[in-house]
């Protein structure tokens, strides 16, 4: 007889959209409102069907009123949709998508082929050491020939300054 009050149904767990995992959880079948998105508990919330056959499943009276009014959920700031919009809260926003870098390969240049230019490639960090060695060498060149010249300058007798002739003073006569 209990039974048959549920419509055939084994239990009124099962009845109302209960459901028991081997774990021995329940897992309730939670609906979501057409217009906020919220979860609906079994029990609560409004179905609405329109002529076409549309259905939609509401939470609340607030929900439906405003989803017949023709508001947009989107501009209103308590709904999940315009928190998703406006990038609010960190659950609701999805990760960054990688974005995936271009691999480097190499095309063969007209008139030189791939084997010549990894050669050259090759050949580079050792003619970037010779170039540093000859740097070196020059500039070692350049502060030797500044010495010498500076040497040279130095050889040669300095002219003594001038004294400057001192002004004799001059005192103001007086007028009568």
């Amino acid at each position: 007889p209990f039974g048959e009050l549920f419509l055939g149904l084994k239990t009124a767990q099962q009845a109302v959209g209960h459901q028991q995992t081997p774990g021995g959880v329940m897992v309730i079948k939670c609906g979501e409102c057409a217009f906020t998105e919220y979860r609906v508990y079994p029990g609560r919330g409004r179905r609405y069907i329109q002529k076409d056959g549309k259905s939609y499943f509401f939470g609340n009276s607030k929900a439906e009123n405003l989803f017949h009014l023709g508001r947009k959920a989107a501009k209103l700031r308590w709904t999940p949709v315009w928190r998703r919009m406006h990038k609010k809260g960190g659950a609701d926003v999805a990760r960054k998508t990688r974005t995936r870098r271009a691999q480097k390969f190499q095309k063969a240049i007209v008139g030189m082929s791939l084997e010549e230019i990894r050669q050259r490639k090759a050949k580079k960090p050792e003619l970037r050491q010779k170039a540093a060695a000859e740097k070196e060498q020059k500039d070692k060149a350049k502060k030797g020939a500044a010495k010498a010249a500076a040497g040279k300058s130095a050889a040669k007798p300095k002219a003594q300054p001038q004294k400057e002739k001192v002004a004799a003073k001059v005192k103001p006569s007086k007028k009568r």
